[in-house]
């Protein structure tokens, strides 16, 4: 999974798998190798149109075994950040 340290989704998700083998996380803040690797995915991966369509980076984002990728975590069985936390990320302050 794509993450960055900085993003309240990320880390609300992040919690959810630590210590768990079944996911490999990829902080794409901590090496620009990471970043590259991710933006190449954003830019090549229809997964990502809507995102991209609403001004969103598009993390946490999941790489499943098949290649199949989604922005969903519940399509990983973790359970999304709640919107109602208040935490803001995006540039105009409505959301991550």
């Amino acid at each position: 999974m794509y993450v960055m340290q900085t993003c309240p989704d990320c880390e609300y998700v992040e919690k959810q798998v630590e210590g768990n083998p079944d996911f490999e996380v990829i902080d794409i803040g901590k090496h620009v190798r990471n970043l590259k690797q991710f933006l190449k995915l954003r830019d090549t991966n229809p997964a990502f149109d809507e995102a991209k369509a609403a001004d969103d980076l598009g993390i946490p984002c999941y790489v499943l075994e098949d290649g199949t990728v989604t922005l969903y975590s519940k399509d990983v069985g973790l359970q999304p950040r709640p919107q109602t936390d208040g935490v803001s990320c995006s540039i105009d302050g409505t959301g991550c």
